[in-house]
């Protein structure tokens, strides 16, 4: 599996998402997913299936340096270095892990004091209860403000990023920082299998449209992918898009396609629009 390190930690490149998969069903797929060979679980409190990823993570029996663990707090959990505290031990506690190995604020809260959460993982972090912290759905403002006021060990950044949405500015910013951009809803909530340009790309390299896509991402620099797949055949398709090598007609064609579609808008998401604070 191929890796980014960040921090001297090091980050699968393709992980597994949960996204959606609440309660104990979630065990048997992430099961099959490690069975497979993924290397990277990606959970989070709200998802309600962190106990249901630790179960299956106790199932494979793997050394546990060889699984790199992802978990988040929920914005709500944000209003005091109490509270993620608390919420960081019940997630611990799920997962039945003595650590995890990234530790992501899920959504940034209006009222949230940007210096204490951010200070709190760093804490969290230095007492080794977390190997890296990171950040979910932050739009550049409140990246910037998070990396150059406050200063803190950001190790990754995960938002919807697929062929279809424009991460170019965000990308640009993190690679000057050496940081990775985690892309969830990497196949558009499932758009990318149905969309034409892809198949094409996809058929011209005997892959299916979804595999182009989620090559397109891992194509580019400091780029992970967390796509979700329920069936073992489906996880065993993401894995081999890691095989697939786009060509630049490949990337022209990907290019060109409208890169203003962004499905995830739920009403507290910060202003994707804005570029001071």
């Amino acid at each position: 599996m191929q890796t980014i390190t960040m921090q001297g930690v090091s980050i699968p490149r393709l992980g597994f998402g949960t996204f959606r998969m609440p309660g104990g069903d979630c065990q048997p797929v992430v099961e099959s997913a490690l069975a497979l060979g993924y290397r990277h679980i990606d959970t989070a409190a709200m998802y309600e299936n962190e106990a249901a990823v630790g179960a299956a993570i106790a199932a494979a029996a793997l050394p546990r340096e060889d699984v790199f663990v992802t978990t988040k707090v929920w914005h709500d959990g944000l209003g005091s270095r109490d509270a993620i505290l608390r919420a960081f031990d019940a997630s611990l506690a799920k997962l039945a892990l003595d650590h995890v190995d990234l530790y992501m604020v899920h959504w940034p809260s209006k009222d949230m004091d940007m210096g204490v959460v951010l200070e709190t993982l760093t804490e969290l972090r230095e007492r080794g209860r977390t190997r890296a912290i990171g950040v979910c759905n932050f739009n550049m403002p409140t990246m910037r403000r998070a990396i150059e006021d406050v200063g803190a060990p950001i190790a990754a950044l995960q938002v919807e990023y697929h062929p279809f949405l424009d991460q170019s500015a965000m990308l640009a910013y993190l690679r000057g920082r050496g940081i990775p951009l985690t892309a969830y809803a990497p196949l558009a909530q499932g758009r990318a299998a149905e969309d034409a340009t892809l198949k094409q790309i996809g058929d011209k390299h005997g892959v299916s449209a979804a595999q182009a896509a989620i090559a397109w991402l891992l194509d580019q620099d400091g780029v992970i992918a967390i796509p979700k797949a329920q069936r073992a055949e489906s996880q065993r398709a993401n894995l081999a898009a890691l095989e697939v090598r786009l060509d630049d007609e490949d990337r022209a064609a990907i290019a060109a396609l409208p890169k203003d579609q962004r499905f995830v808008r739920p009403p507290f998401a910060p202003d994707w629009d804005a570029r001071t604070l």
